[in-house]
């Protein structure tokens, strides 16, 4: 049994390259304090944020209780930006 569970932690470990580019979509107004909550969670604020977050299952599990507030692409990691960012602050 233990080499099934060193073997998941293994694969879990190799899937860590991948990360996803979270966009907000769809306004928070009016959603439940949960979701919102969420949202807060995945580093996205406002209208149009976007953040870079690694493909884990905590991660997967968040995005699956907002899929209609938000878009997710698989990005490589060597092409991922240091941190979260909005168009506002890309344009100065």
């Amino acid at each position: 049994m233990a080499a099934k569970d060193e073997t998941a932690k293994d694969g879990a470990a190799t899937s860590g390259d991948t990360m996803l580019k979270v966009t907000q979509v769809r306004s928070q107004i009016g959603t439940k304090p949960k979701t919102r909550g969420t949202l807060r969670a995945l580093g996205l604020r406002r209208l149009g944020d976007s953040n870079v977050l690694p493909d884990r299952p905590e991660i997967r599990g968040m995005l699956h209780r907002v899929p209609h507030l938000v878009t997710v692409e698989t990005v490589d990691e060597a092409a991922t930006p240091a941190k979260r960012t909005h168009p506002k602050q890309e344009e100065q």
